[in-house]
């Protein structure tokens, strides 16, 4: 793996915004610098011309003035990069204006953005700290540059497997939501529960992790499809049918 630095991630403006934020969860933070990292997963050796080549493609976006960049940052790192077994649309767009230019020997190219913080913090105040620095649903935080490996890790994929509802009931259900992190309501298992009993056969963590996704993708159409009510009087237009409206 190749780390290359970018430029600046904040403006002035955002910079002390987002300092401003810090300051008021973590007083003993004294300043916060961000800039852009980029990480390329490459099979061979790149030539003094291609690495060349991939500086001056990561090399974009202004210098954003009045803010000083320094030759080496200090403080305490805070990595955010996509969530391990991801792939962030920035990394699909720029692998392949990669492999355009002919940078065969890339594999794939990730960016993320490191944040250094000057100054003390305490435990307590860490979750509330790294809660303004990324979006946990789709980023997570490192600490090291190390551990950006994970990004690029490979692995085998693993046989499917099946619930056992029809011998252990809503219990099997449960325990899979939890395993697998499907994030079901309790309506959602009881759904589940009667359709494969009906159906008088297990479910595969396959369909199981299928009917989590669709719900998530699509929730927007299922809620603001739905009927609703205000002040117990019943709605004529959907919410989606209000957006369509204009």
């Amino acid at each position: 793996m190749l780390i290359f630095r970018g430029a600046p991630a904040l403006s002035e403006f955002r910079t002390q915004k987002l300092f401003a934020s810090l300051k008021s969860i973590e007083p003993a933070i004294l300043g916060v610098y961000a800039e852009f990292v980029h990480f390329a997963e490459v099979d061979s050796k790149l030539s003094d011309a291609e690495t060349e080549t991939l500086k001056s493609l990561l090399t974009y976006g202004s210098t954003q003035d009045g803010i000083l960049i320094p030759e080496c940052p200090d403080g305490l790192l805070r990595l955010v990069v996509p969530r391990p077994g991801t792939i962030s649309p920035w990394s699909s767009k720029a692998t392949d204006i990669a492999h355009n230019v002919g940078l065969t020997s890339i594999r794939r190219l990730e960016r993320g953005v490191a944040f250094y913080l000057q100054g003390e913090m305490i435990e307590a105040h860490r979750q509330s700290v790294e809660a303004l620095l990324h979006d946990r649903m789709v980023e997570t935080i490192f600490s090291e540059f190390s551990e950006v490996e994970s990004l690029f890790a490979h692995h085998e994929p693993t046989p499917m497997d099946s619930i056992a509802v029809l011998s252990e009931g809503r219990q099997a259900l449960v325990e899979a939501n939890t395993q697998l992190g499907l994030a079901l309501a309790d309506d959602e298992i009881d759904y589940l529960l009667d359709s494969f009993i009906e159906l008088n056969r297990d479910p595969t963590d396959v369909e199981l992790m299928m009917f989590a996704q669709a719900n998530s993708e699509h929730c927007r159409h299922k809620f603001f499809n739905a009927s609703w009510t205000i002040d117990d009087q019943a709605q004529d237009i959907s919410l989606f049918g209000m957006i369509k409206n204009t």
